[in-house]
């Protein structure tokens, strides 16, 4: 037996995972205990994720119920598949800034706390498995606000001579920033996964993920961008846009193409690797643009409802450089853009989440 594990496995990247590796021919330890529900309430519930997972995947998907916090739960897990372990895909996280502030000790439990737990069970039981984890963009803090943005009708933008027109590299500084708790606690993960590798020189890497996005999304307020954006279009709920006249700009990467890098990784793996991941220039856009996109695929009227505090921590601009991931893995290509995204999740969601006439 040949087992990916995968822990978050109801959320967007997770299931994305599960079905990836499933495919791949391996067997898929799923662990998730829906605390999206507790973060997001029912919006955030992955619970209809894992049925449909449970019901696609049949018996090539095994799941655990685990809190990753719980560590003598996630080690028996860890112990009755061992050896047999071929990569572990964490994608298990709280993943808001907003909800972060309201319970920091829960959130850096879960983010820093959690990661540390399943990466010192791979390395006790598993440490030859390629360690894949989902970290985020934010690790950087604030840091993107202080470019020399320049504004234009739909969206901020860099000057085309600026090093980082193409996007931002991984080394722009994390200190000296403003993180927000989750991004903190985030650092927290990231940094311990980098060491796990260098320290114990496994096969690590820490995906720096922009706007992860996809049809599996659970589209909640406080996660979720593309996928809640396109939700209250569709239902006619108000959206809350937060500051910076809804022009921040955000890159965005369909789960389908992180799976693919995921791939990329776990078939020839490094160590201590650090790689931003996002749609790049390929795939970004802004708050406007977005709305604009999705009123014309669905026909629908956007709702909005401006709100000029911009959230804290949030960027102001953000677009990854893939650069060092394409020079170790030259195959890999981005295959979607936000137009084809919007599409998508619009498609998969038509049935519930258009009112019914």
């Amino acid at each position: 037996m040949t087992v990916a594990l995968v822990t978050g496995s109801g959320g967007l990247i997770g299931s994305e995972a599960a079905r990836h590796f499933a495919g791949l021919g391996l067997d898929v330890v799923g662990i998730d205990n829906d605390m999206r529900r507790y973060f997001f309430g029912e919006d955030g519930s992955t619970a209809w994720s894992l049925d449909r997972l449970a019901a696609d995947l049949g018996s090539a998907y095994t799941h655990h119920a685990v809190d990753i916090r719980d560590r003598d739960g996630l080690e028996q897990v860890f112990k009755r598949y061992g050896k047999d372990i071929a990569v572990v895909i964490h994608s298990a996280a709280q993943p808001s800034h907003d909800w972060a502030a309201k319970e920091p000790f829960t959130d850096f439990d879960v983010n820093a706390g959690g990661t540390l737990n399943v990466l010192e069970y791979t390395r006790r039981h598993a440490i030859d498995a390629p360690f894949i984890h989902c970290s985020t963009n934010k690790v950087y803090g604030d840091r993107p606000n202080s470019l020399p943005l320049i504004e234009l009708e739909t969206r901020y933008e860099l000057p085309e001579d600026h090093r980082w027109y193409d996007g931002i590299t991984e080394d722009m500084s994390i200190d000296e920033s403003l993180h927000s708790i989750f991004g903190a606690s985030k650092v927290a993960s990231d940094v311990m996964v980098q060491e796990y590798g260098r320290y114990f020189d496994m096969k690590t890497a820490c995906f720096r993920g922009g706007t992860l996005t996809g049809p599996a999304h659970s589209a909640a307020e406080l996660h979720g961008f593309l996928a809640y954006l396109m939700r209250c279009v569709m239902e006619g709920r108000t959206y809350n846009l937060f500051g910076y006249k809804g022009k921040m700009v955000r890159d965005a990467i369909h789960s389908h193409d992180v799976l693919t890098a995921f791939e990329a990784f776990f078939r020839e793996p490094r160590s201590a690797q650090v790689y931003n991941l996002g749609g790049g220039r390929h795939s970004n856009t802004s708050h406007i643009e977005a709305f604009r996109i999705a009123q014309e695929i669905t026909g629908r009227e956007a709702r909005i409802n401006y709100v000029e505090q911009a959230r804290t921590g949030d960027h102001q601009w953000y677009v990854s450089s893939m650069a060092r991931f394409e020079e170790h893995y030259p195959s890999w290509k981005i295959t979607y853009d936000v137009p084809m995204i919007l599409r998508e999740i619009y498609e998969a969601n038509v049935d519930k989440w258009v009112p019914k006439a």
